[in-house]
């Protein structure tokens, strides 16, 4: 009897040897509390210079590619999909040429961000194995794992009303839920963190839970102070381009050739090092666009906007009219960069998902993740060209 045991013991773990690799491997689980254990990857070199070097979510540690399933690469010299697409996506963010939501849907906003990068770098721009190959060594991890942070509470209204005649009373134009909180703070939308959690009951978040997000450097809502942001010696020289054709705004360094917007459809010869950034947005009504150069007067955050439906029908002001206060539901979102032509300026959204295709009553609309770095890029004094 001990002899038969010993032979089925030995058949046994000569099978188990055989197994696979695949089948053998186990997954680690995440440090809940990545804030303390989570140790950084050493950063990857980039293929060319970029004006802002992309790196992993502050507040997010990597998540483990899906197994069994491989994960599938994309060819190096073609429009990505996949977890590629999302790869790229956060590259450009990371690098300030804003790609629009993150998805992993490489459309409209994304191409032009992928110009605009070729652009800077000195690329042809309708190529795609320079920034593909800059993207891949940049983001090794396109996805993490969150927290609900227990911030979270003090930003999220589930009883908000819809209704802007009761809105002015109202002490905060706060989330509606949480899971709005944290699409937003991980520049995407609901529809794709409901895809990439199937298992969540995405509507039911709570602080202290954890979720799959693309591995963005995350947009902190509780760091807005209300700050209004002075002129500066450097950033007040630089000058943006917004194209209501092409639903992108530019930023330019000071020099002669921030006056001139490339052609999309002709190549880059040389790296046009003076264009740093550029975000998608949605342009006012054509009745309403005020063509020409203008000067940027102010930017604030959380900024009160005065409620006039007279102004949004007719463009002219009313006594009729009552202040709606800040927060990321306010109809200008979380900033308010106004320009020398009055009532016309660049400013957040409570919609980000309708950058690029509903149209603002007179002004330039960026997503609130967008808006909250024009400070660093420009300031009051600036030149703003709307063509």
């Amino acid at each position: 009897m001990r002899h038969l045991t010993l032979i089925l013991l030995l058949c046994f773990f000569q099978a188990h040897a055989q197994l696979p690799a695949e089948e053998g491997r186990v997954l680690r689980a995440l440090p809940l509390d990545f804030e303390e254990d989570y140790i950084e990857p050493p950063a990857q070199p980039e293929l060319a210079p970029s004006p802002a070097a992309p790196a992993p979510a502050p507040e997010a540690s990597p998540a483990p590619s899906p197994l069994p399933t491989p994960e599938i690469v994309s060819p190096i010299d073609l429009k990505p999909t996949g977890d590629d697409a999302v790869r790229l996506q956060i590259f450009l963010d990371e690098a300030n040429f804003g790609p629009g939501i993150i998805d992993g849907k490489i459309g409209r906003f994304s191409e032009l961000a992928v110009q605009s990068w070729n652009e800077a770098n000195g690329h042809p721009l309708d190529r795609w194995a320079a920034v593909n190959t800059a993207a891949r060594k940049a983001v090794p991890n396109p996805f993490a794992v969150a927290i609900v942070p227990e911030v979270s509470e003090k930003w999220v209204d589930p009883k908000l009303t819809y209704k802007r005649s009761q809105q002015g009373s109202v002490k905060r134009m706060s989330y509606r839920s949480v899971v709005e909180f944290m699409s937003e703070r991980y520049h995407t939308d609901i529809p794709y963190l409901t895809s990439l959690n199937p298992n969540v009951k995405i509507y039911n978040l709570k602080p202290r839970d954890t979720i799959i997000v693309p591995n963005v450097t995350a947009f902190r809502i509780e760091d807005l102070t209300g700050a209004a942001f002075k002129e500066d010696e450097t950033l007040s020289q630089h000058h943006a381009v917004i194209d209501t054709k092409l639903n992108q705004v530019r930023i330019y360094q000071a020099n002669l050739r921030a006056l001139v917007v490339a052609d999309p459809d002709a190549p880059a010869r040389v790296a046009n090092q003076s264009l740093i950034a550029a975000f998608p947005i949605t342009p006012g009504k054509p009745q309403f666009i005020r063509h020409g150069k203008w000067i940027m007067q102010n930017a604030v955050e959380l900024p009160v906007w005065r409620y006039d439906q007279q102004l949004l029908d007719t463009g002219k002001r009313s006594n009729n009219a009552f202040n709606i206060p800040g927060g990321p539901n306010n109809p200008v979102g979380v900033m308010w960069c106004g320009l020398s032509r009055p009532g016309i300026g660049m400013h957040g959204t409570s919609d980000p998902e309708t950058i690029g295709r509903s149209q603002s009553a007179g002004c330039i609309r960026l997503a609130n993740w967008d808006i909250v770095r024009i400070p660093a890029l420009l300031r009051p004094g600036a030149s703003v060209e709307i063509r």
